[in-house]
């Protein structure tokens, strides 16, 4: 058995980005509801912050629809 090292790193360092950065899309999710919570206590509008949270979950939830798309393709 021969195992294709190149294409194991290939697939170990795609994996690692796209998981970093769906974990920090995530984040700014998060933090985006923070602001809109802190923003609401002090009396201020916080639309841009909801729409950008909404915004990063969306794409999260896409990136984890397509790899299940790839998966069952």
């Amino acid at each position: 058995m021969k195992i294709d090292w190149a294409a194991l790193g290939s697939v170990f360092g795609v994996s690692l980005v796209v998981t970093v950065a769906l974990v920090a899309l995530f984040t700014l999710g998060i933090n985006g509801l923070s602001r809109q919570e802190r923003a609401a206590a002090e009396g201020r509008s916080a639309a841009l912050a909801v729409t950008g949270a909404y915004a990063c979950f969306a794409a999260c939830a896409a990136a984890v629809a397509y790899g299940i798309y790839l998966i069952m393709a």
